[in-house]
């Protein structure tokens, strides 16, 4: 027999809540997912092979870096616009109380943010440039494809600070994954 919902106790804390997750963000949680699942399963099938029959697939180990490096940029683009990011917010503490020097902070922090992803960005560009002239060993695939994830994280990542930085947005020092 069901309660009906009336009859269940409400939340102590409304900001307990999950909240909403985006259509972007379940995409890339699900692309990080389909990395390492390809990657389990590629390791294990070698592993398997060269144990069980002293064979193995030679494009297991290029095929688990690209997938690698691919994941952790997605998550690392994933985890900007939540917050998830490491954060010195002990330092911001002082501020709450100061709202003009806050914001005159955060508008810092944002443009550090935008520079540090301009300089990476910068730099996986080049590296984009020079892996297009070769390939990889076993797949054969453009070496481009290995710094290309930075670059678009890097840029994805540099849109997300402008915007919050035109917007004006506030950091939250009550991040609840924070850890001191």
């Amino acid at each position: 027999m069901t309660t009906p919902a009336s009859d269940a106790p409400a939340a102590s804390n409304a900001s307990a809540a999950p909240a909403r997750r985006s259509r972007l963000q379940t995409l890339s949680e699900a692309a990080m997912a389909l990395c390492l699942a390809v990657m389990a399963l590629a390791v294990f099938v070698n592993v398997v092979l060269r144990y069980g029959f002293g064979s193995g697939i030679n494009a297991s180990e290029e095929l688990s870096r690209l997938l690698f490096v691919w994941m952790v940029f997605i998550g690392a683009t994933a985890a900007y616009p939540l917050g998830e990011h490491m954060a010195f917010t002990s330092l911001l503490l002082p501020l709450r109380k100061k709202p003009a020097a806050l914001r005159v902070i955060t508008a810092v922090i944002r443009i550090a943010v935008i520079a540090a992803a301009a300089l990476v960005g910068w730099g996986a560009w080049q590296q984009v440039v020079v892996g297009l002239d070769s390939r990889s060993v076993v797949l054969g695939y453009s070496n481009a494809l290995l710094p290309l994830p930075a670059l678009l994280s890097c840029g994805a990542i540099a849109l997300m600070a402008v915007w919050e930085l035109i917007r004006n947005k506030p950091i939250d020092l009550d991040h609840e994954s924070d850890v001191e």
